[in-house]
């Protein structure tokens, strides 16, 4: 399928909803080239410091997080609906353990931008090179949020990925759903 430039807030609505539905890929390759997928659901597209921004969630247990530390670019991609049960294998192995691009037959591709490539099947994309990245401050965080998502410590790192270029399928508007979502917890 041909991909077509996009402003990145062309598809803010769908992005939003399918990170809340099934979840997000957010791609890595650390400095062997080796790529590595991960579910996020948990994020935010907006603007910040007048650039395009997404802002991915990544806890320091995770796989990507030391992948994202080596190199510091990712992309993000978006599933269309008829895929979501990627979105839960590569939510639940690590891949320390698992290929799972080989595991889903997705089909790592390069991105135009950055080094971390993107996915073929999906159909909305977004690079990012990271400009800032901040750890979440647990003497700061509200208690209620701290005791039902950190029970066990692990707090994220913030990961401010300026988007160098986004682009999407020809036909992503139609391959989308917007369906309300059940929400996701990373």
């Amino acid at each position: 399928m041909p991909k077509v430039s996009v402003p990145y807030t062309e598809f803010f609505a769908p992005t939003m909803q399918r990170m809340c539905d099934e979840g997000l890929l957010l791609v890595t390759a650390g400095r062997d080239g080796k790529p590595n997928v991960m579910t996020i659901g948990w994020g935010m597209l907006g603007s910040i410091w007048a650039r395009p921004v997404f802002l991915a969630l990544v806890r320091p247990s995770r796989h990507s997080y030391s992948l994202l530390e080596q190199v510091s670019d990712f992309t993000v991609n978006v599933l269309p609906p008829e895929l979501s049960e990627v979105a839960a294998l590569c939510g639940s192995v690590s891949g320390r353990e698992h290929d799972k691009f080989q595991e889903t037959k997705l089909t790592a591709v390069p991105a135009h931008e950055v080094r971390a490539p993107i996915i073929r099947e999906c159909v909305v994309h977004y690079e990012c090179r990271t400009v800032e990245r901040v750890d979440l401050d647990a003497n700061v965080l509200a208690q209620s949020i701290k005791g039902q998502f950190y029970k066990n410590g692990d707090f994220h790192r913030l990961y401010f990925g300026e988007i160098v270029a986004s682009y999407a399928d020809d036909n992503a508007s139609s391959r989308l759903s917007t369906q309300m979502g059940r929400g996701g917890q990373p």
